[in-house]
């Protein structure tokens, strides 16, 4: 009898097994179709844009725009560098770079004591940088403008700075809180004895640690920085302090019916945060999945 039971617990295991085993290649099956579904959603606007871009001004509406381009033109681009692309270029990254090393540096300085101390008004703070996040920034144009003005940085690509770190620090303080929060406290024990204080605890310890959360944070807030169009609109005026957002406006002001042209300044324009995602890819997918286990 004894025996009969074991069997019939052998089977039963078994076809579970072989259920379990089923629903994961169905899953596996579920995850790659959607993963190619999504991977040609995103790959054919980019394709559409490169393919399109050497064409001539009228090839579209004659050769068809899914249609390889017959000759390769490839003038758009140096044409788009000697009407000045580059100045844009080169002011928005040096206005992303500093913002983004700003806030990186403020969010970790706040982010450490709300994350691995105890004090008074801890949870009073916490919750007010939480409830900046809900501060929508079109209602801050004409305060930031007036206050800019009276600065004296209008019309000044520096004035943007501000804005931008402002207005990523709450939400780059609430994840990076989170991420230092999942650092075990073994760390910082082990470290007291050897005579770490809190200074050279979070410079030696914690910063090194949190660098897949602030390369999540790099790639998150660059690209809203790279594409920000309303405070650049409000506060930059003459042409060589504007950003490459109101450069893509001027060329389409100057260049609306050659649409190639303008597609090569949008394939230009989208080729660093591509080049920044493929460089901190394997560090963004540590920051996203940190914190999902706690060990």
């Amino acid at each position: 009898m004894t025996n009969d039971v074991k069997l019939a617990q052998q089977q039963l295991a078994e076809q579970k097994y072989k259920r379990e085993r089923v629903k994961s290649r169905i899953s596996w099956i579920i995850a790659w179709f959607l993963a190619c579904f999504w991977m040609l959603v995103a790959l054919i606007p980019f394709a559409f844009m490169i393919f399109n871009s050497f064409r001539k001004q009228f090839d579209m509406f004659t050769q068809g725009v899914f249609h390889l381009p017959q000759p390769w033109v490839f003038e758009n681009y140096p044409n788009i560098i000697r009407n000045g692309f580059f100045g844009y270029f080169s002011r928005s990254v040096l206005i992303v770079a500093i913002s983004l090393v700003l806030m990186l540096i403020i969010s970790s300085f706040a982010a450490y004591p709300l994350s691995r101390m105890k004090f008074k008004l801890r949870n009073l703070i916490y919750a007010g940088i939480i409830a900046m996040m809900s501060i929508p920034m079109h209602v801050t144009l004409i305060p930031i403008f007036k206050m800019t003005n009276w600065m004296g940085l209008y019309d000044n690509k520096f004035s943007l700075i501000g804005p931008y770190v402002a207005f990523a620090l709450p939400m780059s303080v609430f994840i990076l809180t989170g991420f230092m929060t999942t650092i075990p406290r073994e760390v910082e024990e082990a470290a007291v004895i050897d005579g770490c204080n809190k200074y050279s605890m979070f410079f030696r310890i914690i910063w090194p640690l949190s660098k897949s959360g602030l390369s999540t944070l790099a790639i998150y807030n660059g690209v809203s920085m790279w594409n920000e169009f309303a405070f650049a609109n409000t506060l930059l005026l003459t042409a060589n302090q504007k950003t490459l957002p109101l450069a893509l406006g001027q060329f389409k002001g100057e260049h609306a019916m050659d649409m190639p042209l303008m597609l090569a300044v949008l394939v230009l324009s989208a080729l660093p945060m591509i080049i920044l995602f493929i460089v901190f890819q394997d560090k963004l997918v540590k920051g996203m999945m940190a914190g999902a286990v706690k060990g």
